[in-house]
This record gives structure tokens, C-alpha cells and sequence, in this order.
């Protein structure tokens, strides 16, 4: 996280000059002196990194250049959209590829599994904002059943704002939320399938068979547990990719999460917006990977005989 802070930090201090969007190209040179000074930006990037990390510890990431708020209060009115869209997102991912992963390997030959692995790949070639693009035409344009931007009627719940309790605000998380599982789901879905097939391959799925056992406690005791291994990690990847890349799906719907405003803060170089949007992306990233390194003891059974050897 502090690599990825020093990284982002370091990049867009270089990439323009926050002075001249906040006062205009007419301000007078005392002016704008007078901004960079109450800014900090006349401090050396190893200082003004320092002093970024220090007031992260305590949760103090500055003023935003472009809204003049605590980056704090900005984050706080976006997380909660870019979360529950996540949230949604990986939820039809995980929902729906791994239970179709697992039925194309076990009717691998069938019709019905033929014609779901020729569907994969649209998820998996088409780029996101074409899924996007592609079902608001359809849907929106041409249907005119959902919304095609906006994230509809939402009702606050102390300091949390949700649309799932609104049939607007349901409405306008289908498009967006499908358009960002598209991608994970028939990756999902594609892994679980190979991963499968390979455990099936095995000797000990066969040892098994032979013992009598029936295809049901085969496959989804023996089979599908040791798939999940391999799988795990690749799906925590995933997962937290779903949260970082949600920008292109929320530019496409005009989402007003995280995403959006990391955009809009790039174009106006709000130095302290990116760096602590870079930053959470990556807590994101460290807490589901650590999620996942303590779901493997649940899942592996070995590494629990191992511990109590």
C-alpha cells in the first residue's frame, strides 16, 4: 500500500498544475502563490508524500483541489455506490459461473454446455464499455425498460445510501452491475470448468468411484472442494479487480461512485483525491487476498492435517 502510494503520489504531481483549475488562467502570480503555499505544493514530493502518509495514519487525506471538502466526506457520498454495485456485481459473477463452470464439466459434451461455452467468450472478448454500450441500446433505446444512467431513487440509512430498497434505484443497478460481472462471471465460469475437469482426471476421484460412491458425492464433495483451491485465488484477484476497474462501467452509466470521481479528479489533477483512491483500491486488494489466504484452511482439508501433525 505504501508502494503504491509513493508511486501514485510521485506520477500525478508531474502530470499538471491543480493552481491554474482552481483559480483560472487570470489570476495574478500573488494569487496563485498565495494557493500553492495554503496547498503545500510548494514542499518537495518526498515531503508532501511524508506529510500525505502521516495524516492517512489517522484517516486525514486533505483538501480536495477540485470540491475544496475533506477528501474524506467526498469518498464517504461515492463509496457507498461503487460498493453496492461491487458488491451486486460479484455476486452474479460467483452466483452464476461457478454453478455453470461446474455443470459444462460435468455435461461437457451436451448441447446445452456448447452453446454456454460459445457465450463465454462475448464475455470474455467484447470489452466492457461495448457490453455496456451494447445493452443500453438494447434495454434502454430500444426496449425503454431500464435506465440508462443515473443510479436512481435512493434513501439514506444513517450515513450509508442505498438503491436497493427503491424500484428505481433497482432498476438502474441491473444494466451497470451485469455490464461489470460480465467479464468475472465467464472468467468464473471458464476456470471452474478446466480446474474441474482436471480433478475429475485424477486417481483419487477414480479410487472413489470404485469404492462405490455416487456421482453426487463424487462430484460435489470430492471434485468440486479440490477445484476450489486453485479457484479461490484467482476469484479474490477478481473480485477486488471488480471494485478498481468499476471506473469504466460508472463513466459508461454515469454511476456516481468512486469511479466517476476518480475520472473527473484525473482531469483536474486532484492530487490528494487520486493518491487516496489508489490507496483504498489497494486496501481493497490486501484485505481480500488475506480473505482468501484464510479461506484455503476451510476449504483444503490437508492443510488442517498438516497443523494437527
Amino acid at each position: 500500500m505504501i508502494g503504491v502510494a509513493l508511486v501514485s503520489f510521485a506520477v500525478f504531481n508531474f502530470a499538471g498544475d491543480p493552481v491554474t483549475n482552481l483559480v483560472g488562467m487570470q489570476s495574478t502570480d500573488e494569487k496563485r502563490e498565495e494557493v500553492r503555499e495554503s496547498l503545500g505544493l510548494n514542499d518537495s514530493v518526498p515531503e508532501q508524500f511524508f506529510n500525505f502518509v502521516s495524516r492517512s495514519v489517522n484517516l486525514e487525506f486533505g483538501i480536495s483541489f477540485q470540491h475544496r471538502r475533506l477528501v474524506t466526506d467526498v469518498i464517504a457520498e461515492r463509496l457507498p455506490a461503487t460498493l453496492e454495485l461491487s458488491i451486486v456485481a460479484a455476486l452474479l459473477a460467483l452466483l452464476i459461473g461457478v454453478p455453470l463452470g461446474v455443470y459444462t464439466a460435468l455435461r461437457r459434451d451436451s448441447v446445452v454446455s456448447q452453446f454456454v461455452m460459445s457465450l463465454s467468450l462475448i464475455g470474455v472478448s467484447l470489452p466492457t464499455f461495448l457490453i455496456g454500450i451494447l445493452l443500453i441500446y438494447i434495454f434502454a433505446v430500444t426496449f425503454r425498460i431500464l435506465p440508462s444512467f443515473g443510479r436512481g431513487e435512493v434513501v439514506d440509512i444513517g450515513f450509508w445510501s442505498t438503491g436497493l430498497l427503491t424500484i428505481s434505484g433497482l432498476k438502474s443497478l441491473i444494466l451497470p452491475s451485469i455490464t461489470l460481472a460480465m467479464f468475472q462471471m465467464t472468467l468464473i465460469m471458464r476456470l471452474v470448468r478446466s480446474e474441474m475437469l482436471e480433478v475429475l482426471r485424477t486417481d483419487f476421484i477414480q479410487f472413489a468411484r470404485a469404492r462405490g460412491l455416487t456421482n453426487k458425492v463424487v462430484n460435489f464433495t470430492y471434485a468440486l472442494m479440490n477445484t476450489l483451491v486453485p479457484v479461490l485465488t484467482v476469484v479474490g484477484l477478481q473480485l477486488g479487480s471488480i471494485i478498481a476497474f468499476s471506473l469504466i462501467t460508472e463513466t459508461v452509466f454515469q454511476w456516481p461512485g468512486l469511479g466517476l470521481m476518480f475520472i473527473s479528479a484525473v482531469f483536474e489533477v486532484d492530487v490528494p483525491i487520486i493518491s487516496t483512491y489508489l490507496l483504498l483500491v489497494a486496501l481493497f486488494f490486501v484485505s481480500i487476498n488475506l480473505a482468501v489466504d484464510l479461506l484455503y484452511y476451510i476449504v483444503d482439508p490437508r492443510l488442517r492435517v498438516a497443523q494437527s501433525q
